[in-house]
């Protein structure tokens, strides 16, 4: 079955020369998208293909970063590869977003926080548990994911979490976790194991500053509500 291939296209029309020639700001998201996917169906360009993958998202980047392989297989003309590479492209602008905002980041309130993880967390279908080790000037040194769980619960190693601080040299730490639900209330485990992490610390002399619970949308510190 002939294909249309990004090779059969005009050159004015061909996404990759025109990166190559013009810069990659010129693209449109289709046109970048469309360098992932490489070829389309016999009747549909890669373009085509990628304008109405994007339609269905409503041209929202991070609606399209959420979908599975197995929903992009059921655009015709995405394979299990192509559906690889899109959602590889995608995690690695996540990641990349991530780097940039933790790079030199100060935590001087929860809301940093928020801005920092969200983007890596707030949209997960599970849990994760993640923590942000701090130095004396409250600069991140480094982030780590503590634990990956399942829709309602994930487990915590405490003794790891401070482990890996105490090989950072760090001061201070914060830890956060999504409610895929998107529920904010903490449950009694989400304190009972804040205290367990607040107490390890407090004999390490390293102090937990905060623990935030991230949804899609929205978050809540247990620093700002006083239960920390």
């Amino acid at each position: 079955m002939e294909k249309f291939t990004i090779k059969s296209w005009a050159i004015d029309d061909r996404p990759r020369e025109k990166l190559v020639a013009k810069g990659k700001l010129v693209l449109s998201d289709a046109e970048l998208l469309a360098i992932l996917i490489g070829s389309g169906s016999k009747n549909e360009s890669a373009v085509a293909l990628s304008q109405r993958i994007l339609q269905s998202v409503n041209g929202n980047i991070n609606e399209l970063a959420k979908l599975s392989a197995e929903k992009l297989m059921t655009f015709k003309g995405i394979g299990e590869a192509k559906a690889v590479n899109i959602i590889a492209a995608l995690e690695l602008g996540k990641r990349r977003q991530f780097e940039a905002l933790t790079e030199k980041l100060k935590i001087t309130s929860s809301k940093d926080v928020f801005h920092a993880m969200q983007p890596i967390i707030g949209d997960l279908a599970h849990e994760e548990f993640w923590v942000l080790f701090l130095n004396n000037s409250n600069k991140v040194l480094a982030k780590h994911q503590v634990s990956k769980g399942g829709l309602t619960a994930t487990v915590v190693d405490v003794r790891l979490l401070f482990k890996q601080a105490l090989e950072l040299f760090s001061v201070a730490i914060i830890v956060c976790h999504n409610h895929p639900s998107g529920k904010l209330k903490p449950s009694d485990a989400d304190i009972h194991l804040t205290k367990k992490i607040k107490e390890a610390g407090t004999t390490l002399d390293i102090k937990l500053l905060d623990h935030l619970i991230i949804t899609e949308n929205a978050y809540f510190s247990f620093a700002d509500e006083g239960v920390i």
